[in-house]
């Protein structure tokens, strides 16, 4: 998801790793026992046909990523000769920290997250966007709490979850410093919000959703605060360097998913169903929020990931900078992915 502020996209959990690489080792064994149990998707025997070794994509749980289930649910990758497998993971950082433990080959994850893990993993490599919004990520208050004033303690997730919190504070004229910040995974912040532990919390679907049945409300999205986010396709230096091509096709397989995605949002929402679990009305509510476009990388987005840098570094969540143009492969989509 790219965290802009004060720009809207063109159509419109725990501490950020990088304190420690001993954190990030503990990080990476969560990932490990979190894949074993939440085990991988695919189309039955559709992508049985693919050749090659199998290529694993980490993606959370989400209707965001309705393009990844849409393709395996139809068989694309494999028609595009290419042997994937989706891993589930919760979300959040834990779909890159797969990559980086070597359980995953490729994942998808907000640039906010992905920013914070690049800066100890300098092998994480950005390929590209594959989706973009300012509207799926909403403001979820509890019961009680009709105004931002009200607000003493704010539930996060990593990346893209704390830097809209810090944002949506400020735009309303409250310094972050004077709220309790507590940091956990997604599936956590609908419970504390029903018990009253949190005030609110800012997250995508079905989160957001969950908050409201635990007698929350919806009190606003990203973008009226300035904020918004792209997803990325991630990998790991050390394979991609050797399967450039093979990566390639799946980007190409997701960029054609996205525009089913985006033509058809039910046929998507019944994909995800099968795949995830997810009700398809639910779903098909919550497509049109996102932007699904596949492209490569340009200035805006460097300039947007500098700014998020900026944050990270302020709150003292990175000790140091990763080299964009480095981490942030331009071009790539252009030459293997086009």
């Amino acid at each position: 998801m790219s965290v802009k502020r004060n720009a809207r996209p063109a159509s419109a959990a725990g501490r950020v790793p990088g304190r420690a690489a001993g954190a990030l080792t503990a990080c990476a064994a969560l990932v490990l026992a979190a894949s074993c149990s939440a085990g991988s998707t695919d189309s039955g025997g559709a992508n049985a046909q693919a050749k090659g070794p199998v290529i694993r994509i980490a993606a959370g749980v989400d209707p965001a990523y309705a393009p990844l289930y849409l393709a395996v649910q139809r068989g694309m990758f494999a028609k595009a000769g290419v042997n994937v497998q989706l891993m589930q993971t919760e979300g959040g950082p834990t779909a890159a920290q797969a990559v980086i433990a070597g359980t995953a080959q490729i994942s998808a994850n907000a640039d906010s997250t992905a920013l914070s893990l690049m800066a100890n993993n300098a092998n994480l490599r950005a390929l590209g966007v594959f989706q973009s919004s300012d509207r799926y990520l909403k403001v979820v208050l509890r019961k009680g709490v009709d105004a931002p004033k009200q607000i003493r303690t704010m539930g996060s997730i990593q990346g893209i979850g704390l830097y809209a919190t810090h944002a949506y504070l400020k735009h309303n004229g409250i310094d972050p410093a004077d709220v309790k910040i507590a940091k956990g995974s997604p599936p956590d912040m609908p419970g504390l919000l029903g018990r009253g532990s949190i005030d609110g919390y800012i997250l995508f679907e079905p989160w957001a959703a969950n908050g409201v049945k635990e007698g929350g409300h919806i009190a606003g999205r990203i973008g009226d605060f300035g904020v918004g986010y792209v997803q990325w396709l991630l990998a790991d230096q050390k394979w991609l360097s050797g399967h450039d091509d093979a990566a390639g096709k799946i980007f190409k397989v997701v960029a054609e998913a996205d525009r089913i995605v985006a033509k058809d949002p039910r046929a998507a929402a019944e994909a995800t169903r099968r795949q995830v679990k997810l009700p398809v009305d639910a779903t098909v509510k919550v497509l049109p929020e996102i932007d699904f476009t596949a492209r490569g990388f340009t200035d805006a987005d460097y300039a947007s990931a500098g700014r998020e840098l900026d944050f990270l570094l302020g709150q003292g969540l990175i000790k140091a900078r990763p080299d964009l143009r480095t981490v942030m492969v331009r071009g790539w989509y252009e030459r293997y992915a086009r």
